[in-house]
């Protein structure tokens, strides 16, 4: 591995966690300013921080991070920050995953990895705020590298001023990469974050972005860094409009139905949570995405 690749390596996983501090600051403040409407009496929520690890296939080091939940606040119900770098051997089926996606049959021969990334789920007190979730980005082999992520909104109670709000805050951190972007990566959102079982997406709907390598990796990290930098701008504004907002036992109902749908879709579809434990990643750390409560009707 070359010395350059080893100190990009290095500077994403700094940024990714500059980018977590920054956003756990931003959600505490939230909790402090919270002083009137449903939940202003409780006390603020502040993040319980975890170190997680990761065991290598014969107990050696393979990396971790961190972990950092808030429970039961004033506006968060529940909501995760991690941020992790691992790396070590990609397993059978993680191979064959990889190769599949990527067009890598030399993974079976050096199936060597390294990841790094932060990803954000968010859970809240009133039903009027929409859930919400976000990741960026970085893996290696020796293969080659690439960045993914992106963020969507999943509203139990949907209001289009906010789902117009927070695409276009997405679509001005793309557009300074070029205008083609926002299209596509809005269009594979609609793909990605789709559940074929209930035939409806999992929400409004954001961007998302995987497997992507333009050949310049510093271009290709300021684009994943503006994704992730697009993140508390297009969604802060809708907590401090809808956090205020009263409501009654049919607004906290489909709140908990809605949040079922979630659930299965990261059980049954989603791509992280199957890396994350294919890979033997520290499995609270993994499912901390699943909300608090939930209902099937």
């Amino acid at each position: 591995m070359s010395a350059s690749m080893e100190t990009e390596k290095q500077t994403a996983s700094t940024w990714f966690r500059t980018l977590r501090d920054e956003i756990v600051a931003a959600f505490e403040g939230l909790e402090d300013s919270h002083s009137e409407g449903p939940f202003a009496d409780q006390a603020a929520g502040r993040f319980e921080v975890t170190e997680t690890k990761r065991a290598g296939a014969d107990g050696e080091d393979a990396g971790g991070g961190l972990m950092s939940v808030m429970r039961g606040g004033r506006v968060f119900e529940k909501v995760g920050v991690n941020v992790s770098t691992v790396y070590g051997q990609l397993g059978e089926r993680a191979q064959m995953a990889m190769a599949a996606r990527k067009g890598l049959p030399g993974m079976k021969d050096d199936s060597r990895f390294w990841a790094s990334g932060i990803s954000l789920v968010a859970h809240m007190q009133n039903p009027h705020c929409p859930a919400v979730h976000m990741n960026t980005r970085m893996f290696w082999t020796p293969h080659g590298w690439w960045f993914g992520g992106g963020s969507d909104l999943n509203p139990c109670l949907e209001y289009e001023a906010d789902t117009a709000h927070f695409h276009s805050v997405q679509k001005a951190h793309c557009d300074r990469h070029g205008t083609a972007h926002y299209p596509r990566l809005k269009a594979w959102a609609d793909e990605y974050f789709y559940i074929p079982h209930r035939n409806r997406a999992r929400g409004v709907g954001g961007i998302f972005l995987d497997d992507h390598n333009s050949g310049d990796w510093a271009a290709d990290f300021v684009f994943i860094q503006d994704i992730g930098r697009a993140f508390l701008p297009a969604f802060l504004p809708l907590i401090e409009k809808r956090r205020v907002q009263s409501f009654g036992d049919a607004e906290k109902e489909a709140q908990l139905v809605h949040r079922g749908l979630y659930a299965e879709y990261n059980l049954v579809y989603d791509r992280g949570t199957k890396f994350g434990l294919e890979t033997g990643h520290d499995a609270n750390a993994v499912l901390m995405s699943l909300p608090p409560l939930a209902k099937w009707i």
